[in-house]
């Protein structure tokens, strides 16, 4: 069994200095811990895996190709491999759980 905690991650996170961590990657999928505070830009480009994003805290607005929608705490969403997307408006530090299927890179 792996298991993590939130609040560790989060210091590793930050300890390393950037705004992702990866801190799982198996054979079909990778997840990691994505950190955008607040007023700050996203610069994610399409990915080439399907992902999904578990709003662990903060408040933002999310556009998925031509669909935008506002996200916090305990939003779940699912963007298809090679769509764009970005979180923006971002009102509240944003903490931003992402699985990559299969795995990122």
């Amino acid at each position: 069994m792996k298991a993590f905690r939130l609040d560790e991650l989060e210091a590793e996170r930050a300890a390393n200095d950037g705004a992702y961590l990866q801190f799982l990657r198996e054979r079909n999928m990778s997840v990691g811990l994505y950190a955008l505070d607040a007023g700050e830009l996203d610069p994610q480009k399409p990915h080439g895996q399907d992902e999904v994003y578990l709003v662990v805290s903060g408040r933002a607005s999310i556009t998925v190709g031509m669909e935008t929608t506002q996200v916090g705490r305990g939003s779940v969403v699912y963007v298809p491999a090679g769509t764009a997307h970005k979180f923006h408006h971002i009102t509240e530090d944003l903490r931003v759980m992402v699985v990559f299927s299969p795995p990122e890179g």
